[in-house]
C-alpha cells in the first residue's frame, strides 16, 4: 500500500458562522490509498472544537506511516479495525483512511458501495442547504441565490425567532434549525414552541452537548423532534441518547467513517430513533461518502460543496436537493491525481 494526502483550505462563499464561531476557509485533509495501481480516496475536514487540526492528522500518519504500507488490505471493516487501534486518539485520520479503504474496494469490485449493500438510491431523502447565522437580509439573499426544498437554518442568537419569522416571509420550504448547543433549557423552552408555529420540522442540539438533565427535560415536553449532534459523537454515544433526543446526527469525521457509521445506524433503528447523516463541510470526496448511506437515513445535510467556492472533485451532484449519483465505482468521485 502506498500512502499520499494532500491538504487544502477551500473557501467558502459567505463567511460560515454558527453559535461556536465564523470561519471563511474549510481546512481539509485528503488522502490517497494506491493498491497495485488501484486508488482510493478519503478525506477529513478538520474542525477546531474538536482539536484534531490537519498538522495532527499529518503528523500521526507520518508517525505510522511504516505500519500502514506494510498492511494487507482485503476488505475495509478489517482495515477498520486496524485503524482504530493504530490511532485511537484521532478519529478524524482514521475517517479518512476508512473513507478511501472503502473507495479503493468498491473499485476492486467494480461497484459504488450503495450497490455492494444492496440498498436502493431512490429511497434517497432530499438534502437541505444551510443558511449560516448573519443579518436577515444576507440570509434571505443565500435563500434567493439557492432555493431549496429543505433549509437547515443555524440559530443561537438573541433574534432566532424574529429571524426564522423573517425567512419564513419568503419561502414555503421546510425548515429546519440548528442550535449547535446554544441554548439553555430555559431558552429552548419557549423558543422550540415558537418555531414549531414557524413551520420548523426539527431542532438539532438545542443545549450543551453534556446537559443530560436538561435534555431529559426537554425530550419531555419540546412539540418538536430534537436531533443530537455534539451529543453523539461515537458508537457508545447512541444508547446514552435514547429518552434525551428522538433521534441523532452521525458525522463520518466524528465516528471515525464509513465502518462504525454504519454501525451506528443499525444501532440508532433498533432503539426506534431517527437518523441523519450530517457534513462538516467536506468537499466532494467526503460529500460522496454520505451519498452512499443517504438511502438509509430519515434526513440528510450533505450541501458542503454547494457552501464552498471551489472543489477538489467531482462527485454526487443535486437537482433541488435531490441527489443525483454518478457511474464511477467506489465512492462515486473522479478526482486528479496526487503529485
Amino acid at each position: 500500500m502506498k500512502i499520499s494526502y494532500k491538504t487544502f483550505q477551500l473557501p467558502f462563499k459567505y463567511p460560515f458562522t454558527i453559535s461556536k464561531g465564523t470561519k471563511t476557509h474549510q481546512p481539509t485533509f485528503v488522502v490517497e490509498l494506491d493498491y497495485f495501481g488501484i486508488k482510493g480516496y478519503g478525506e477529513a475536514p478538520a474542525i477546531t472544537y474538536y482539536n484534531i487540526p490537519i498538522e495532527k492528522m499529518v503528523a500521526d500518519l507520518e508517525s505510522k506511516r511504516i505500519f500502514l504500507e506494510k498492511f494487507s488490505f482485503s476488505d475495509p471493516e478489517r482495515y477498520w479495525h486496524y485503524l482504530h487501534h493504530l490511532f485511537p486518539e484521532n478519529s478524524f485520520l482514521v475517517c479518512a483512511l476508512d473513507m478511501a479503504g472503502w473507495d479503493l474496494y468498491g473499485k476492486m469490485k467494480k461497484k459504488q458501495l450503495h450497490q455492494l449493500w444492496n440498498i436502493d438510491i431512490s429511497q434517497s431523502p432530499l438534502t437541505d442547504f444551510t443558511i449560516g447565522i448573519a443579518d436577515i437580509d444576507t440570509m434571505v439573499k443565500k435563500m434567493e441565490e439557492r432555493p431549496w426544498p429543505i433549509y437547515k437554518i443555524k440559530v443561537g442568537t438573541e433574534n432566532d425567532i424574529e429571524t426564522v419569522a423573517a425567512l419564513r416571509k419568503h419561502t414555503d420550504a421546510i425548515f429546519r434549525v440548528d442550535a449547535n448547543a446554544g441554548w439553555s433549557l430555559d431558552i429552548a423552552l419557549i423558543k422550540i414552541p415558537q418555531l414549531k408555529e414557524l413551520g420548523v420540522e426539527l431542532v438539532e442540539q438545542p443545549l450543551a452537548k453534556d446537559d443530560w438533565e436538561g435534555m431529559k427535560v426537554l425530550f419531555q415536553k419540546s412539540p418538536l423532534p430534537l436531533i443530537a449532534d455534539e451529543s453523539c459523537v461515537s458508537e457508545q454515544d447512541v444508547i446514552k441518547c435514547v429518552n434525551h433526543f428522538h433521534g441523532i446526527n452521525i458525522k463520518l469525521t466524528k465516528c471515525s467513517g464509513i465502518t462504525p457509521a454504519r454501525r451506528m445506524i443499525e444501532q440508532a433503528r433498533s432503539l426506534n430513533m431517527k437518523v441523519m447523516v450530517g457534513c462538516m463541510n467536506e468537499s466532494s470526496v467526503g460529500t460522496a461518502a454520505i451519498a452512499q448511506l443517504a438511502p438509509l437515513l430519515d434526513y440528510v445535510d450533505m450541501d458542503g460543496t454547494l457552501l464552498l467556492t471551489e472543489d477538489i472533485a467531482e462527485g454526487v451532484g443535486f437537482d433541488f436537493g435531490k441527489i443525483e449519483y454518478t457511474r464511477h465505482a467506489g465512492l462515486g468521485i473522479s478526482i486528479l491525481p496526487f503529485n
